[in-house]
């Protein structure tokens, strides 16, 4: 039976209780279905917390030796089968072939090797005064991932998972299924030990509060809308359960008096239209100083105009269409916004772009003479749309980038010393100076409602560990 139609549960391929409804995996760009799945049921969950639960003490008593063995494993399955995922990918969320070959599916394989690395060295016992500290597996995880980076997302998550000795029950995004797969195929041929790892597909509204209130999870780990992020923490709250959250942002990227207008406006429009907008610590609104403006639009404009949209299976490809109808909807509606609003459109819009006529495509979208007290100043618009906002001064800049419920990311291009000191102002989790691209070995993760705790690297191993005290005789 062809594994799509089944979960992975306690060490097998499993057919879903019965009544599971079936949700169609849709290739965006040509609105036509890859895939049907089944959407899991109360049951299916309950198994599958059943199956892990069952699993902890047997794992988290494994010598880490032998886990980073299972680890290797897969790293080299992964690698091996590297042009597969990023296919799937490619083909279920619309990501051009070659920003899937080159990013979406080697950030899966880039948090992999580096939790190997780390879990190597990681100090699991060490001694602090006259005290032992040991760091001990949390127990029974919940990884609830998106469809915007899937191999990314969950990689980040199940590998440090895993390596510290956790059991995990994994619900990817519905929409993002195929590259799911590929990996649970990948995990059932190393062998894990039955229950270590469990995967079921569902609607993440349904079963989304049973794996959070469910008194056998330990943690929650959601990637997802700031919505999700409150609904987690809401359901997990009875229970008393350690929750990570990883949610949207409204990133700034302010561009410093004297920069270079040419190489800072550039680098920033094709960083906001990467993935076709659809990342969470996109730079979506950029500061201008008010002088310059009119000359900033003009780039902006031009480098639009210079972005390949268009089928993602070709390699000239730089911009796909959005990931899903229900999100191809949201972006236009929030287009029509901005222009409601009174923000001045310099290019781009509602319309399909030029020679396609099917598949989820916007233009790549500028606004420009907003305020950021407009919507899509405010909102995160999750697709190709930066919206321009000018400043008066470094002050009015650094106000402006602060005022938003996000504080997931941001972004400065200009003076390097100058830089440095308007990022530290910041109240993001993270910074990106003159262009300067993501580092797998930091942190990553946000302030007020991007989230709460870190992922990614040594701080990625946090949210999966206990801390335990052992108080000697002097």
């Amino acid at each position: 039976m062809d594994t799509l139609q089944q979960f992975y549960i306690n060490g097998r391929w499993v057919t879903p209780s019965s009544g599971c409804q079936t949700h169609a995996v849709i290739n965006p760009a040509t609105e036509q279905p890859e895939a049907q799945i089944p959407l899991g049921e109360a049951a299916d969950i309950d198994s599958a917390i059943a199956a892990a639960t069952a699993a902890f003490t047997g794992w988290s008593e494994t010598p880490l030796a032998t886990r980073l063995e299972y680890l290797e494993k897969l790293l080299a399955l992964y690698q091996q089968r590297l042009p597969e995922i990023a296919d799937a990918i490619s083909r279920e969320m619309g990501a051009p072939i070659g920003l899937a070959s080159k990013a979406q599916a080697p950030a899966g394989m880039a948090h992999l090797n580096n939790a190997i690395e780390i879990a190597r060295d990681f100090p699991f016992e060490e001694t602090q005064g006259g005290s032992v500290i040991r760091h001990e597996p949390a127990g029974v995880c919940a990884l609830i991932t998106p469809w915007n980076w899937p191999m990314n997302q969950i990689m980040c998550k199940l590998a440090p998972a895993l390596a510290v000795g956790c059991t995990v029950v994994l619900k990817p995004s519905e929409f993002a299924a195929l590259s799911a797969n590929l990996l649970g195929q990948m995990i059932d041929e190393i062998g894990l030990p039955a229950g270590v790892f469990n995967m079921v597909y569902g609607d993440g509204a349904k079963v989304g509060p049973q794996l959070s209130s469910d008194p056998r999870i330990d943690v929650v780990s959601l990637t997802g809308s700031t919505r999700a992020g409150a609904s987690v923490s809401k359901e997990a709250a009875d229970t008393i359960k350690r929750v990570s959250l990883e949610l949207g942002g409204k990133s700034a990227n302010i561009l410093l008096p004297g920069c270079d207008l040419e190489q800072a406006v550039t680098h920033g429009v094709r960083a906001m239209m990467n993935n076709t907008g659809q990342s969470c610590n996109a730079p979506s609104r950029m500061l201008v100083p008010a002088d310059q403006l009119d000359a900033a639009e003009q780039i902006a404009a031009r480098v639009c105009a210079s972005i390949a949209v268009g089928n993602p299976a070709d390699n000239a490809t730089v911009m796909g269409p959005i990931a899903n109808g229900r999100q191809h909807q949201r972006v236009k509606a929030l287009i029509e916004k901005g222009i409601e609003e009174g923000a001045t459109l310099v290019c781009g819009g509602t319309a399909m772009p030029e020679g396609l006529d099917t598949g989820y495509f916007v233009q790549p979208t500028v606004f420009s003479r907003a305020n950021n007290q407009m919507t899509i100043a405010r909102e995160e618009i999750f697709g190709p749309v930066l919206t321009m906002i000018p400043y008066q001064d470094l002050e009015e800049a650094v106000a402006i980038a602060n005022d938003t419920d996000y504080g997931l990311s941001g972004y400065v291009f200009g003076d390097n010393d100058q830089a440095r000191q308007i990022a530290n102002r910041l109240r993001t989790g993270n910074v990106h100076l003159n262009g300067a691209g993501p580092d797998f070995q930091a942190a990553f993760g946000g302030y007020k409602q991007s989230g709460i705790g870190r992922e990614w690297g040594r701080f990625g191993f946090d949210e999966f560990l206990e801390i335990k005290s052992l108080f000697l005789p002097g």
